[in-house]
């Protein structure tokens, strides 16, 4: 017998949400370096400082 149009409908839908829970799983991992990018940030405006330098800002540190 074959499926009802209906029953296929759930299916897709139930296939579609377990997708996005695996999805939200991975999201909340962390990754290794993390930390160093979010150390690389001025802590005044909030920009990335390329190199060693101090922000363009004129307020973080280098």
């Amino acid at each position: 017998m074959p499926a009802s149009a209906s029953d296929m409908i759930v299916k897709i839908v139930f296939l579609f949400l377990i997708g996005m829970g695996v999805l939200a799983m991975f999201g909340k991992l962390r990754f290794p370096g993390q930390t160093r990018l979010m150390s690389m940030k001025c802590p005044k405006c909030g920009r990335y400082r390329i190199g060693k330098g101090p922000c363009p800002c004129g307020k973080g540190t280098g």
